[in-house]
C-alpha cells in the first residue's frame, strides 16, 4: 500500500512539473514556473478529496510520508540551479510572475479559510 502513496505523490509532482513548464512556454522564459510548487498543491488536493471520498488508505500516509520527509532538500537542490540574477535582469516577465503568484496566494486566504470552518462545523 506504501506504493499507492509514492504513485500519488509522483503523480501530483509529474503533472506540476508539467504545468510548470507549460507557464515557463507560455511567458517565453526557459524555465519551470511553480512546478514544485504546483505538485504540492496538486497533492493537498488530492488527498483532502480522496479523505472525504473514503478511498485515501492509512498505509498511503507511509509512501508520501516518506517524500515529504524528503521534500525540503529536494526543494534546495532545485533551487541551487535557479538564476535569481539572471531572472531578474530579464525584465519585467519575471517580477510580474512573482507578482501575480503571490497577490494570487494572498486573494486565496479568505477562501482557504472559509472552507476550513465549513469543515470543522
Amino acid at each position: 500500500m506504501k506504493i499507492y502513496g509514492v504513485a500519488i505523490v509522483s503523480g501530483c509532482y509529474i503533472t506540476g512539473i508539467l504545468l510548470g513548464e507549460m507557464l515557463g512556454d507560455l511567458f517565453n522564459i526557459d524555465g519551470n514556473l511553480g512546478g514544485v510548487g504546483f505538485a504540492m498543491l496538486f497533492l493537498v488536493i488530492l488527498t483532502d478529496w480522496l479523505k472525504k471520498k473514503e478511498l485515501f488508505h492509512a498505509e498511503y500516509e507511509y509512501g508520501i510520508g516518506f517524500w515529504s520527509s524528503m521534500y525540503i532538500p529536494i526543494v534546495i537542490a532545485m533551487s541551487t540551479i535557479q538564476n535569481v540574477k539572471g531572472a531578474l535582469s530579464s525584465g519585467f516577465v519575471a517580477l510580474a510572475a512573482g507578482i501575480v503568484s503571490t497577490a494570487f496566494c494572498f486573494m486565496l486566504v479568505p477562501f482557504l479559510i472559509k472552507a476550513i470552518h465549513q469543515n470543522n462545523k
